[in-house]
């Protein structure tokens, strides 16, 4: 069991405004609805304000901070990766060697073609059924190229062809897994550039020996969310506290 409190970011958090939606389509579970509680856009998402409200279940997309905020459901788990503790299986080491030829960069969040480019491509192969489709530039700005001074996109290329972008917060107690896309060319199938990513995003904050990895929902029951059970110890949010997820009870 982690021995992080929630106490500390719960009194950071509480002279701050929220709102919630009115509820809506769950993106996840088919046939259930979601409301969302997302900080006053209003409020100045300071660093020590992301970093407490990271600590209470909260998540960043382009400038808004949200979390779900349902009453009849808590399908919706945050998660993230102790890298103290994390050590790669078999087929994480054998994916890491398999693209031990490309080259990442850490560059800032401003509007690039190729980048973008990139993203509209991806959305079209991999999430036409999704919200985020058909792309836009418009859209592409507003969701990856906030100026806030904690994030950063991790660029992957092999040669001069770029791969996969990583979108990633810094954090003062971890970095956050925000968003990848990649090419979705079958012929780089076998690389699994998004697992790739986020094993590149442990290496990295390893050697920035920041503690942890947040890589937002785990919901057991949407499959395209389950990926993040594959990262071991894996540790989630419950009542406040982060506690170790044992495998084997998937959280029942």
């Amino acid at each position: 069991m982690s021995s992080d409190n929630a106490s500390s970011p719960q009194r950071q958090a509480r002279d701050l405004r929220f709102f919630l939606t009115v509820p809506h389509p769950c993106s996840y579970l088919q046939g259930r609805e979601a409301t969302t509680l997302f900080l006053d856009p209003e409020e100045t998402v300071a660093d020590e304000v992301y970093d407490a409200l990271t600590l209470l279940g909260f998540r960043r997309s382009g400038s808004n901070l949200y979390r779900p905020h349902c009453e009849a459901c808590n399908a919706c788990v945050s998660v993230r990766i102790p890298i103290g503790d994390f050590t790669p299986s078999r087929t994480q080491r054998k994916l890491m060697n398999r693209n031990s030829d490309l080259t990442t960069r850490l560059v800032p969040t401003e509007f690039n073609e190729q980048h973008y480019a990139l993203y509209a491509r991806y959305i079209r192969a991999r999430h036409a059924d999704g919200d985020m489709y058909p792309p836009s530039r418009d859209q592409y700005r507003m969701f990856l190229t906030q100026a806030h001074p904690f994030s950063k996109l991790l660029e992957f290329r092999l040669g001069g062809h770029l791969m996969a972008v990583a979108a990633t917060d810094l954090l003062g107690h971890g970095l956050s897994a925000i968003y990848t896309f990649f090419d979705p060319d079958p012929i780089f199938e076998r690389r699994s550039l998004g697992a790739f990513a986020i094993l590149s995003q442990i290496e990295l904050a390893r050697k920035r020996q920041l503690p942890h990895l947040y890589l937002g929902y785990w919901i057991r029951d949407c499959q395209k969310m389950r990926y993040k059970q594959d990262y071991q110890p894996l540790e989630y949010l419950n009542g406040g506290r982060w506690q170790r997820l044992v495998p084997a009870s998937a959280l029942t």
